[in-house]
């Protein structure tokens, strides 16, 4: 009972560490999910090819006005930014606050989570001003309770009749309750923002909030909703001509609620199945319908968020100021409770990389567009222009050229994205190429405007791709495999739709049937799909980073061995000699830092070697070396000694465990602690078995009598590696070997010996080996002659070998995950001898000293330690490769 209780505790710290991530992602999906099995029956009547009908039937000067009401709607939720500007007297200039008000704005309508992706951008963007991320979290936290008090007043505008939602309240009776919950929202805030609490919690301790600053609040969220509203309003009146303003205003707002509830990005789901079902209880059918919604999501949100990339992939960028920024010690000021409960600063910190995040997702849409363009046809009048000036076949290729070079954007922004040179070069060309096809298959000028318009933004910040290459592993190549597969039924189900729903109604339908029938579309789509997975095999076999992984060779060794006879090594320095680690020489050779990579991560095993003045410098050119493959760098079994330089770089530290070193000056059996101890060695020396340390080379008898042992205590299992050594001959003779035979010279067991390479201060275990059935004590037998041994040859420290997990957790204010790891060790015995080994250890009166592992406070630790698995746990082969 009591072992299951502890499991149960393991589980719910498990759970405490990713439920709030689960929660946001769970509610949305559910919350569409539920939208969908609402709405079947309306989703089932929209046509798409009659809704492209309608929208390719709205008259440019409609557009223009809708576009430019769009904008101004957009611009006016900066209020929100200047609200706080004043409110916490930020030292910003009012550019700056624009700029930064419509990129956190427009990413939050896409992206969302209940407003999170805004507060996120927003202390990115303002630390670029010079204010600190803990201020910004203030000012954040401040802003959210405000925003959605427009929408409530608008919700008092529906109860009073002032806006009218027809029957849609009497059908739907639960958004009754939606719209009254969001309209006692109002004076709910009032009264908090006069409260001591809010003061405390939101406002910095700063005392109540002024009227002054509530009625500023106010007006700028009713401004916002009232804008988002009369834009809705402009786009269902161009669509369907016969519509009251109060009827729209108020259908609307119930929308609104209704997608805001969702906890969807931008209420997508919620708010668009809501408007399907207002607009058909005016009599409005289907197809029309989703042309207001296709258009109100174009406007105000799709358009706006590609002005916000733009200005993003300006905004945000240089590698070195990203690297200034990651590590800022103002991300670990404390925070107050609101700020905790929302995870603050550190929620969104991948969009400290968002300029390139940006261009990539620039890129990406450039396909879609490409894709897009090809699925649907251009006006009517530009077809014939076209046949009138181009020929047929000209027409042809370009349609086929589009969507193929559709399909490799799709790829290669992915590569924009990392950052990658050659990704750019080709995205560069592929743009101007898709600029000019998609202008001679039908003259469309607004999609080659755009393409050229994304490659003038690339071209601007082409010192941004600087990276050789990345680490992209199968798994992600498979992913893309499978995402260009979809697009491809995407664009052929869009295309077929277009053509069945609208194009065939034409009187010219057959003329233009060659370049848009469903056969043409499903042979563009699958020679489209065929070139899209070409450029992927090529990046797969193409791989330019293989080389950076590659274990050292017999050159790098001799190096190594050159290297240790001027320089210390550390108690981890005799795994190098495995041929398993890559050797990174920085500093002009004068510091040494092995690692081995795994997925998107350079491993370094211990702390670098070499003087300690220039291992800051050296670490700044490694990361620099990483960061060119789009890596992380990790430090395993990280020394105390160490933690300051890390700390310096941004690195979190997770405690791995503690070394056992022996001190061979007191170490001694006699005495009554040592009883035990003593008692094992004399019944061993008494019946005759035999202590002995042979060095290399080693004969083939002796080492095929190893390998006999070896085998038996291995039983099948598979070697691990990286921070410990394995049986392979090239490897074993680096070192001596201690063996213990019977009184008959049958070796029973042995132990490899790992020098620390410091003037013969330090020695350490390596591989311990036994027989099957050997005599109680005989591990113990053979660690006594070991440390008497060495302490006769001078030795200092005898390292008996890491305890891990040990001592991590203990204090109650240590981080959940060294809690969760405190619970592995106290508990874990049934899968791993956690407090067995610690106890064993213990007999030897060691003096423990902490192993950390040192990362990037962007990288999770739980998939850090899944890669860590996974890479001290890679096969070995003969040779040392792995």
């Amino acid at each position: 009972m009591k072992e299951k209780l502890e499991r149960y505790r393991i589980f719910r710290i498990l759970a405490s560490i990713y439920r709030i991530k689960a929660v946001r992602l769970l509610i949305p999906i559910a919350v569409i999910g539920f939208v969908y099995w609402e709405g079947q029956r309306e989703l089932r009547q929209i046509s798409f090819g009659r809704t492209i009908g309608e929208l390719r039937r709205l008259p440019a000067s409609s557009v223009a006005e809708i576009f430019l009401f769009a904008l101004f709607s957009v611009a006016v939720m900066s209020l929100y930014d200047f609200m706080i500007r004043r409110h916490f007297r930020l030292k910003v200039g009012v550019w700056s606050t624009f700029r930064y008000a419509w990129i956190a704005n427009t990413f939050n309508n896409i992206i969302g989570f209940a407003g999170l992706t805004g507060a996120g951008l927003r202390t990115i963007l303002y630390k670029r001003s010079g204010i600190s991320p803990a201020l910004m979290a203030s000012a954040v936290v401040f802003l959210s309770p405000v925003v959605v008090t427009g929408l409530s007043i608008l919700s008092w505008g529906i109860i009073f009749g002032w806006f009218t939602v027809g029957g849609l309240l009497q059908e739907h009776r639960w958004l009754v309750f939606a719209v009254w919950g969001m309209a006692l929202y109002l004076p709910l805030f009032v009264l908090m923002q006069r409260s001591t609490l809010f003061a405390k919690w939101f406002n910095r301790g700063e005392g109540r909030t002024p009227w002054t600053t509530v009625g500023v609040s106010l007006s700028a969220s009713f401004l916002e909703w009232a804008c988002a509203g009369v834009t809705f309003w402009l786009i269902t009146a161009s669509v369907l001509h016969d519509v009251a303003f109060r009827d729209v205003i108020g259908m609307y707002s119930v929308a609104a609620i209704a997608g805001i509830l969702s906890m969807a990005p931008g209420g997508i789901g919620a708010f668009d199945l809501t408007v399907l079902l207002g607009l058909e209880q005016m009599g409005f059918p289907s197809g029309r319908a989703m042309a207001v919604l296709v258009l109100f999501r174009l406007f105000y949100y799709i358009v706006p968020w590609l002005i916000g990339l733009i200005l993003s992939a300006f905004e945000l960028g240089s590698a070195a100021k990203r690297a200034g920024e990651s590590a800022d010690p103002a991300t670990e000021l404390p925070l107050n409770a609101w700020q905790r409960l929302w995870r603050w600063p550190g929620q969104f910190r991948f969009l400290s990389d968002l300029g390139a995040w940006a261009l990539g997702k620039l890129v990406f849409i450039s396909g879609i567009v490409l894709l897009l363009s090809a699925a649907t046809p251009g006006l009517l009048y530009r077809l014939k222009l076209s046949e009138e000036i181009l020929s047929m076949p000209i027409m042809r290729i370009s349609h086929l050229l589009s969507v193929i070079i559709g399909f490799m954007l799709i790829i290669l922004s992915r590569g924009i994205s990392l950052r990658i040179r050659r990704a750019y070069v080709w995205t560069g060309i592929l743009l101007l190429a898709g600029a000019i096809f998609t202008f001679t298959k039908a003259f469309d000028f607004e999609e080659a405007i755009f393409l050229l318009i994304v490659g003038v933004t690339l071209w601007l910040a082409r010192s941004r791709f600087y990276r050789k290459g990345a680490a992209i592993d199968v798994r992600s190549y498979l992913m893309w495999y499978v995402l260009s597969a979809i697009i491809a039924v995407l664009y052929f189900w869009i295309g077929s739709h277009v053509h069945h729903g609208w194009l065939r109604h034409l009187p010219t339908a057959d003329r233009i049937h060659w370049m848009f029938g469903p056969k043409p579309y499903a042979m563009t789509a699958c020679i489209g799909l065929a070139g899209a997975w070409l450029l992927l095999t090529m990046l797969l076999l193409l791989r330019p980073n293989r080389r950076m992984a590659a274990g050292a060779g017999p050159e790098d060794l001799r190096k190594l061995r050159l290297f240790l006879q001027d320089h210390h090594g550390n108690l981890l320095t005799h795994m190098l000699f495995t041929g398993d680690k890559s050797f990174f020489w920085a500093r002009e050779d004068q510091v040494l830092i092995p690692y081995a990579r795994a997925r998107d991560k350079l491993v370094v095993l211990g702390d670098p070697l070499g003087p300690t003045k220039l291992v800051p410098d050296a670490i700044a050119e490694f990361q620099q070396y990483a960061d060119e493959y789009a890596m992380s760098v990790v430090f395993y079994q990280a020394t105390p000694e160490f933690l300051p330089i890390y700390h310096e770089y941004g690195y979190r530290f997770f405690k791995l465990g503690e070394e056992a070193l022996v001190h061979l000056e007191n170490f001694t059996l006699s005495g009554k602690k040592a009883a035990d101890l003593r008692s094992v060695r004399n019944r061993f020396e008494r019946e005759g078995y035999l202590f002995e340390v042979v060095t290399p080379p080693f004969a083939d008898a002796l080492f095929a009598e190893l390998k006999t042992v070896s085998d038996e205590w291995i039983r099948g299992r598979r070697e691990k590696g990286f921070s410990l050594g394995w049986f392979d001959r090239i490897y074993l003779e680096e070192a001596p070997v201690a063996l213990l035979k019977n009184p008959q010279g049958l070796i029973l067991a042995f132990a490899s010996l790992a020098p620390g390479y410091d003037e013969g201060r330090t020695m350490s275990i390596d591989l311990m080996r036994h027989r099957s059935g050997t005599p109680n004590g005989t591990m113990d037998y053979l660690f006594i002659k070991l440390l008497e041994w060495c302490k006769e040859r001078g030795y200092q420290i005898f390292n008996l070998g890491n305890a891990p997990l040990s001592s991590v957790g203990e204090s109650k204010s240590a981080l959940r995950e060294e809690r969760l790891a405190a619970l592995v060790f106290q508990y874990g015995g049934h899968w791993y001898g956690f407090k067995g080994l610690r106890r064993y250890k213990e007999k030897f009166a060691p003096e423990w000293e902490p192993r950390f592992l040192a990362y990037p406070n962007w990288v999770s630790l739980p998939v850090l330690t899944v890669d860590l698995v996974r890479l001290v746990s890679r096969r070995v082969r003969e040779g040392g490769k792995r």
